[in-house]
């Protein structure tokens, strides 16, 4: 006889770092997650204000400071997540960028510009998360991806590479931790901030959902991968209004 699978857990006191925590959807993820119980890690950049007020609305979240273009340094961010959290039972890969440009102008720098964080940066913390997951008994990984990376837009070459790379490496990881730590993408559509470019106007309009989605959409999605058993993984959920299915 197969046992049932076991239902979903609670992020309760659950250690959860975010990178690019600071601002726009990673500032609502790690909300989010604070509010369902989880014990937050912010991990930021260059944005150190937003910071500082995310992690207080996270009831004085951890802050983490990390150039992730540097694989040396996100070394270094995983030895002080081990060193003052003790643990860690999620990631998040939410740091990423977002260029538009033609692809005839596309140079070495701006390539890797885009997949330094994006891509690169998701392998190498994946990498050191799932080594601090097994030493606790397992644990949850969720890379951000994007629409980009299901549907190809001619301007934004370099961009949907990466994360069409982020979607695979999410494939590849599942299988290579499981069963003891489960691997997601959550793949957002389009998601309106104050420096919205007039430009994707027309996917909002393509979106059957007629509108563009909100951080805390995004954030639901990756609450349930972080909360759901081993035996949901290698999966990628577009968040993105059914824009994917146009």
């Amino acid at each position: 006889m197969i046992e049932a699978c076991s239902s979903e857990e609670s992020l309760q006191g659950k250690i959860v770092l975010v990178t690019g925590a600071a601002r726009r959807i990673g500032r609502g993820i790690a909300l989010r997650l604070a509010r369902e119980g989880a014990r937050v890690a912010i991990h930021y950049h260059h944005s150190e204000s937003e910071a500082r007020q995310t992690a207080a609305e996270c009831g004085g979240a951890p802050l983490f400071r990390a150039n992730l273009e540097s694989v040396a340094e996100i070394h270094q961010l995983f030895e002080r997540v081990e060193s003052q959290l003790g643990r860690l039972d999620g990631l998040v890969n939410n740091a990423g960028r977002f260029a538009r440009l033609n692809p005839l102008d596309i140079t070495e720098a701006d390539w890797d510009f885009i997949h330094d964080v994006n891509l690169k940066s998701v392998f190498f913390c994946c990498q050191q998360g799932a080594r601090l997951m097994f030493n606790s008994g397992g644990g949850r990984i969720v890379n951000l991806s994007s629409l980009g990376g299901l549907r190809p837009w001619a301007e934004h070459a370099h961009y949907c590479a990466s994360k069409a790379g982020v979607i695979m490496l999410t494939r590849a990881l599942a299988k290579a931790f499981a069963p003891t730590i489960t691997v997601n993408s959550v793949a957002p559509g389009v998601i309106p901030f104050d420096d919205f470019d007039p430009r994707d106007r027309r996917l909002i309009d393509l979106t059957p959902a007629r509108r563009g989605g909100t951080p805390d959409e995004i954030a639901a999605a990756v609450a349930y991968f972080l909360r759901a058993s081993n035996f949901v993984t290698g999966q990628v959920l577009a968040v993105d209004g059914g824009l994917s299915q146009r």
